[in-house]
């Protein structure tokens, strides 16, 4: 059974930054694309950011220059660091680990940006 497990949410002060962590198992994990989706309330889910399993990397524009994802193989896990945050990246950040035609989730941690 695949489990992706969250954390390192939070309420942060904008400017401020978080850590995410997915810690991943049931899963070969070094073969499956991960990346970290996020939905804030009334708005559709979106991709954040995306690791490849041969370690590319992409993200979604709102975050360029700000967020950085990572992975660790030998732990089965992906972190991606959130820095100078704003308002507007308040959310729910799932965990998303994909190999054609698998595709898992996360249940999600919640991200408050908020003074």
């Amino acid at each position: 059974q695949v489990q992706l497990v969250e954390s390192g949410g939070g309420l942060v002060q904008p400017g401020g930054s978080l850590r995410l962590s997915c810690a991943a198992s049931g899963l070969l994990f070094s073969t499956f694309d991960m990346s970290w989706y996020r939905q804030a309330p009334g708005k559709q889910r979106e991709l954040v950011a995306r690791i490849t399993s041969g370690g590319s990397t992409n993200y979604a524009d709102s975050v360029k220059g700000r967020f950085t994802i990572s992975r660790d193989n030998a732990k089965n896990a992906v972190s991606m660091q959130m820095n100078s945050l704003k308002s507007e990246d308040t959310a729910v950040y799932l965990c998303n680990a994909m190999r054609f035609p698998r595709n898992h989730w996360g249940q999600g941690t919640q991200v408050t940006v908020s003074s």
